[in-house]
């Protein structure tokens, strides 16, 4: 008896052991992406147009948030703190932002081509703003507000129309996906007649603004960003543990208590009320919902408990890494951030599609 005792203490022993271990190393991943995140920052509002050294780039920053009196130029300031900051932020928020809805509806439909923008949300966005540029018209909205807010409700919209087309055949995953791939077609080609029938000055700015750009960046945007990431993010956390259990399938999950058709509609909701908060200011951003799940993955693995956190840290890391090259290769010529994303998430893409699902699970 007291050494089936030593031997079940023994076991606990080993068992917190590798548990640490396994918590460890994702905590170290999730610290080296902030290093790398703040130094990257420091990089990005360095370079540009104006020529601003690291150093006062580094002093700008720290002094502005913490009380020290750093030495900085005046130029320093102004191009840092005024010009470049608001859109870095806006790039480390969108990324992030974009990054935990690619992982959420990846979980909750268990395929890893899932994304925002092949279920249709990002189409639907598309449509909205080109029918505010080309034909003046929205739901609400006026002015300056109505090509964001059309982008927006759109967005919202391919959310519920989704989910109504996929519950006549029940709430699954393949039928959820299904019904993506349907609305994002349906959108694409309604955008396309708006090009078709729109003025060739309005059609150009539909092209630029679905190639997706940051250079509308502001401090407001980027709070409204914010406030829909941190009102979404503790509820996405608490469903962590379903979305581990639905990984080994429905029939498991539900074996373990987990609702799954629940789950399913509330991480849809709040993962396109992310996205569209995101899209309304920045057009089309492909791949960054895609590419950091997966890589995220590959790095910790697929506990959800730090798979979200660290894809969004990843899916920032991305996005300002994406811009701060769209913004300086061909400068002063800025090239679309959409554009350098893709270049780096067609490949990945590609890789995914030549991948067994059943293996990509394991």
């Amino acid at each position: 008896m007291a050494l089936s005792t030593s031997t079940t203490e023994t076991a606990e022993v080993r068992i917190r052991e590798l548990y640490s271990r396994f918590t460890f190393r994702k905590m170290l991943f999730i610290l080296l992406l902030l290093g790398a995140l703040l130094a990257l920052v420091v990089v990005a509002a360095s370079l540009g147009a104006a020529s601003v050294g690291r150093g006062d780039a580094f002093s700008v920053i720290v002094g502005r948030i913490f009380p020290l009196h750093l030495e900085h130029t005046r130029l320093a300031q102004v191009v840092v703190w005024q010009m470049r900051l608001p859109r870095i932020l806006m790039a480390l928020l969108a990324g992030g932002a974009l990054a935990v809805s690619g992982a959420v509806m990846q979980g909750i439909l268990r395929n890893p081509l899932a994304s925002p923008f092949t279920l249709g949300i990002a189409s639907a966005a598309g449509f909205g703003a080109a029918l505010a540029i080309t034909l003046g018209v929205g739901p609400i909205g006026w002015g300056k507000y109505l090509v964001v807010t059309n982008a927006f409700l759109f967005a919202l919209c391919a959310c519920f129309l989704v989910y109504g087309l996929a519950r006549f055949r029940g709430i699954t995953s393949e039928t959820m996906i299904l019904a993506g791939i349907a609305t994002m077609y349906l959108f694409s080609a309604s955008t396309s007649v708006l090009q078709y029938i729109g003025r060739r000055e309005d059609v150009h700015v539909v092209v630029f603004w679905l190639m997706g750009n940051l250079s509308g960046a502001t401090a407001g945007r980027a709070l409204t960003i914010l406030v829909v990431l941190l009102a979404c993010s503790p509820v996405l956390i608490k469903y962590a543990w379903d979305l581990n259990a639905m990984a080994a399938g429905d029939e498991v999950a539900a074996s373990l208590g987990v609702n799954t058709r629940q789950v399913r509609i509330a991480g849809m909701t709040l993962a396109t009320l992310i996205t569209s908060s995101v899209i309304c200011f920045t057009g089309t951003i492909g791949f960054v919902g895609l590419v950091s799940p997966h890589m995220t993955r590959m790095m910790i693995g697929g506990d959800h408990r730090f798979l979200l956190p660290s894809s969004c840290l990843l899916g920032a890391l991305l996005l300002l890494g994406a811009d701060t090259a769209a913004r300086t290769v061909m400068a002063p010529t800025e090239i679309p951030v959409g554009i350098m994303t893709s270049f780096v998430g067609i490949p990945f893409f590609l890789y995914l599609l030549m991948k067994k699902r059943k293996e990509y699970w394991k």
